[in-house]
């Protein structure tokens, strides 16, 4: 006897007629239009969900560090990234390497009541080859000339009107010249102050690079993350001019100091051959590259696994 076509007490007399859906009595069937009303209600929720993507509105709980799109782990955007530009240091402030210049030949003017204007000014027009210092020169000289002329007179207020002019053509002629001294003798930045420059930058490059090597040796998976020595591939984290000696194509390689297309074709192919280089002074080896070299290539280069 089957379980499956007789009841456990005997032959099922219902079994061939279609049974009724079963409903539980405690719970009534929804009345009508409640499946309605809850897929309106999960369609809304879901609108007003934010998109993938968006980062809670709460900052205390963000992850990501500032400036990092929210996503999942391993989210890589699919446009180049533009790398950062990190600030350099401030140039090097050396003291006494600007001294006022051009105070001798603004105080001319001032010391010879405005009579030497004119040829303070034609100095400066041929100093700095400028036609409009000239007419500011010639100007200059008609006025004195007009002033000589009044005082030579003998009526009185032919030589008041001179007094007044000298003394306009003085406080006129010294702040004019005080005022162009910048433009007449501009200062120059002394050259040991750009070699210092220079020294703070390729030190400041050379912290970079050491800061990016503790960290590749922390944690490399973070330094692959962050694609240190990968100058090829976009990227955010300046690792100050590092070459991954490992992963770089031949072409990074190959701009390192020192080196050439024949010599990076070498090391390509030596790293295809055996696997990745753990020294520049195994590289060298393998590679047959000249021993004095070595010291340049531990200087720019990263071996990452």
């Amino acid at each position: 006897m089957s379980h499956h076509a007789d009841g456990p007490y005997g032959p099922d007399p219902g079994r061939d007629q279609a049974r009724p859906p079963h409903v539980r009595p405690s719970q009534p069937p929804p009345p009508h239009g409640r499946a309605q009303r809850d897929r309106s209600s999960r369609e809304h929720r879901a609108h007003d969900r934010p998109p993938y993507g968006t980062p809670p509105p709460d900052p205390r709980v963000h992850p990501y560090p500032p400036g990092r799109p929210y996503a999942a782990p391993g989210w890589r955007p699919t446009y180049p990234v533009p790398p950062i530009q990190h600030p350099l240091p401030q140039p090097v402030q050396v003291p006494g390497g600007e001294g006022p210049q051009g105070i001798l030949w603004a105080s001319v003017p001032f010391l010879t009541f405005g009579f030497g204007t004119p040829f303070s000014f034609l100095y400066a027009a041929l100093r700095r080859g400028s036609g409009k210092l000239g007419v500011t020169a010639a100007g200059y000289g008609v006025a004195v000339t007009g002033v000589m002329a009044l005082f030579s007179t003998d009526s009185a207020a032919a030589i008041a009107l001179g007094s007044l002019l000298t003394l306009m053509l003085w406080l006129a002629g010294t702040a004019h010249t005080f005022a162009v001294r910048s433009a007449v003798f501009p200062r120059e930045v002394p050259r040991n102050r750009l070699n210092r420059q220079a020294v703070e930058v390729a030190r400041y490059r050379r912290t970079l690079r050491e800061e990016a090597r503790a960290l590749a040796a922390e944690d490399p998976a973070l330094a692959h993350e962050l694609r240190i020595g990968r100058p090829d591939v976009p990227r955010t984290y300046d690792d100050g001019g590092l070459v991954d000696v490992n992963h770089a194509p031949k072409e990074i390689i190959a701009a390192l100091p020192g080196m050439d297309d024949e010599m990076a074709e070498r090391v390509v192919r030596r790293r295809e051959a055996q696997g990745a280089f753990v020294s520049a002074e195994e590289m060298a080896v393998d590679a047959d590259l000249p021993p004095d070299l070595v010291p340049q290539l531990s200087e720019y280069s990263i071996f990452l696994r």
